[in-house]
């Protein structure tokens, strides 16, 4: 299977008062149709920079990405984002939340009729087509981030980007989520990149877990591919040897692999400050 993005050797330098501080460094990522791709780290390990570069929110300082042999630059309907705040303007109700990005993207190509349909099959994606008429202060938590889903899908995205997008609801809607986002992805074939912290949820949804090295200079630490059969079923994984392998080993870098760098880059900086200090004392003697 070809590659549909390529996220290609990128750098991120933010400007700061103090000086440039590097985001990110060599950032190298292939992927293809369909593949559910998970950025796991520690906080501050630039997986949302990484998810705005490809959104076209930021412009890498070097590198690239190219989605389906053009270069990203900027926004498109092409690339729809689920941020974990919904995002829903409270005045609308779920239909015209969703009826607003389905004019954004298809005011010329679809008739009025065909705009109905369209947005009421993207609320029957996501299990909310009874709550169409309803808006954002009248639904739960987990409903709202069912509409921001129903609204990105409704862009027919080539790439759906997902910034924890389930981080701020309690275990059992969270649960109820993934499944539903599972369900999508078959039915879809979308390709997802999605940002959690969620050893558990990266494991059950992903194709690849893409691990980040910590900041400053962040970059990929490893990949690990997601052997299991889909569809999965979360309670059946939860006694298969290789679910538990598979979690193990994303655990072992973020707690043991990844303190042992951060270890030896402190030990470098301890002997590079040792270094200076004493040459300042042999210059001023």
């Amino acid at each position: 299977m070809s590659t549909l993005l390529d996220i290609s050797k990128i750098d991120m330098v933010f400007p700061t008062p103090k000086g440039d501080f590097t985001a990110l460094k060599d950032v190298d990522l292939k992927i293809k149709k369909g593949e559910f791709i998970s950025l796991i780290g520690h906080s501050g390990c630039g997986k949302s920079t990484v998810l705005n570069v490809v959104a076209g929110l930021y412009q890498a300082t070097s590198g690239g990405v190219i989605l389906n042999g053009r270069e990203v630059s900027e926004p498109g309907p092409e690339r729809a984002v689920v941020f974990q705040n919904h995002s829903l303007l409270p005045w609308l109700t779920a239909y015209q939340n969703v009826e607003l990005a389905v004019d954004q993207v298809f005011a010329k190509s679809k008739s009025a009729a065909e705009k109905k349909d369209w947005i009421e099959h993207n609320l029957r994606l996501v299990h909310m087509e009874h709550a169409m008429h309803k808006r954002p202060d009248e639904i739960s938590g987990g409903m709202k981030q069912r509409i921001g889903i129903a609204r990105a899908l409704s862009m027919q995205p080539e790439v759906l980007l997902m910034d924890e997008p389930f981080g701020a609801l309690d275990a059992l809607t969270r649960a109820h989520m993934q499944d539903s986002l599972m369900e999508i992805q078959d039915e879809l074939n979308n390709t997802v990149i999605m940002i959690t912290h969620d050893v558990d949820e990266a494991v059950l949804l992903s194709d690849r877990i893409v691990m980040m090295t910590n900041g400053p200079a962040a970059t990929i630490g490893e990949i690990l591919n997601i052997d299991l059969e889909r569809p999965r079923d979360r309670l059946a994984l939860a006694k298969d040897p290789k679910y538990n392998e598979y979690r193990s080993e994303v655990l072992t870098f973020l707690y043991e692999k990844q303190r042992k760098v951060e270890t030896i880059s402190t030990k470098r900086d301890t002997k590079k400050i040792a270094k200076i200090e004493q040459s300042t004392k042999s210059a001023t003697a």
